[in-house]
């Protein structure tokens, strides 16, 4: 039998090129974010999406693999095939949910309650068939940090109380008594209290003359001379002052 190529070079260019076609075209390209960050207990989202040129079928697949960020080779903990099939056993066990939509071109899954652990690459992989060339796979490095603590309302409410309003009342009383010194003076003379010491006693510019006693009649008889009773008048006898009343018998 005779092929009807055979003897026509541009019949068999054509038929080279044809056969060669679906390969050229027939690709599927898979992207992920180069970089995760999440702190201690957050809930990652492990995005990935893919173009295909052929429309998604049942035959298409989503594998996700995990390699430790101490190294290793990396292990499959997730695969998709028409239904989702979470690990059952293992790191993420329990920790897995698909969020993604082939139709859409979504191969995406959800990481719940990170941990320290879980640190390292994660590496999404599509198939489509007849999609086979291109780039299937795309690789996530995720870093997964201590959550800072933060300030719960109860903690701002106790700092109030203790610290700052005491200290605005403090402030407050400060500031009330620097602007009124002169009010505060003016009661305290319209007020004196028996105990308190006028300008003038202070600076001994008045003092009352002691009390003393008077001389009796009798004090004076028992005197032995006239000498002693002078003596003694001029001991005992106050200073003589306009009104002063001498003492009688």
């Amino acid at each position: 039998m005779r092929l009807p190529l055979r003897g026509n070079p541009v019949l068999l260019l054509l038929w080279l090129l044809g056969a060669s076609a679906p390969s050229l075209v027939s690709s599927i390209t898979v992207s992920t974010p180069a970089e995760l960050h999440a702190s201690r207990g957050d809930t990652v989202a492990l995005s990935c999406t893919f173009t295909s040129t052929s429309r998604p079928t049942s035959k298409m697949t989503v594998d996700w693999s995990y390699r430790p960020q101490s190294g290793g080779p990396p292990q499959t903990f997730f695969h998709f095939s028409s239904k989702a099939f979470p690990p059952l056993d293992g790191q993420f066990a329990g920790r897995i949910r698909w969020q993604g939509s082939p139709a859409r071109g979504d191969g995406s899954i959800s990481l719940l309650n990170a941990t320290l652990h879980d640190n390292g690459t994660y590496t999404c992989s599509v198939r489509n068939p007849p999609d086979v060339h291109g780039s299937p796979t795309s690789h996530s490095v995720l870093t997964v940090t201590p959550k800072m603590p933060s300030i719960r309302f109860s903690d701002v409410a106790v700092l109030l109380a203790f610290v700052l309003l005491p200290s605005g009342v403090i402030t407050l009383i400060l500031i009330g008594r620097m602007f009124c010194p002169k009010k505060q003076h003016n009661q305290s003379k319209a007020y004196r209290s028996p105990i308190e010491v006028t300008e003038g006693e202070e600076y001994g510019v008045y003092q009352p003359a002691p009390q003393t006693k008077r001389s009796t009649c009798c004090e004076l008889y028992l005197l032995d001379s006239d000498d002693e009773v002078e003596s003694y008048m001029v001991k005992k006898q106050p200073p003589v002052d306009e009104g002063y009343a001498e003492s009688q018998c």
